[in-house]
């Protein structure tokens, strides 16, 4: 939080957007959220079993053709979608922290102050009417000592 803020030469308070910060174009998955999910490569999908290979150029022209096809429609397909998409999906998180500020937690909020106010009452009613009906029991019982013995 500390460095969200700076101080210019008159001493005056610089807020920094974060939604204007760089990002990085080179690492864009800095979180490894896609490790496992979309590395896709032409090995991971077609492969030919030992006695079953098809000509060298054959071989070679599908890697090819897989490989820049697959480019390609990645790229075409988030030129075309990629905005409309993160606009989507920034409306949706958007409404669930919406939600969440101002339904959720103050919600929660609500029930644990009542629930507090209930424990209260409930915790009276067991001091007062429980603990000593169960102090009495105790003190009958008390007295009462158990001898085993071991029958032949």
């Amino acid at each position: 939080m500390a460095d969200q803020y700076q101080y210019n030469t008159n001493e005056e308070k610089i807020v920094k957007d974060s939604h204007t910060k760089e990002i990085d174009l080179i690492n864009r998955d800095p979180n490894c959220i896609n490790d496992d999910v979309v590395k896709v490569e032409f090995e991971d999908v077609i492969a030919e079993p030992d006695g079953t290979h098809s000509l060298d150029g054959v071989w070679k022209l599908s890697y090819t053709t897989f490989t820049v096809s697959k480019y390609w429609c990645y790229r075409i397909l988030s030129a075309i979608f990629g905005i409309p998409v993160a606009l989507l999906w920034g409306f949706l998180f958007a409404c669930i922290s919406f939600c969440h500020i101002w339904a959720v937690v103050p919600c929660i909020k609500s029930c644990y102050i009542e629930s507090r106010c209930i424990s209260r009452f409930y915790s009276l009613c067991i001091q007062t009417f429980c603990d000593p009906f169960f102090e009495a029991l105790g003190k009958i019982f008390s007295s009462v000592r158990v001898a085993l013995r071991k029958e032949v």
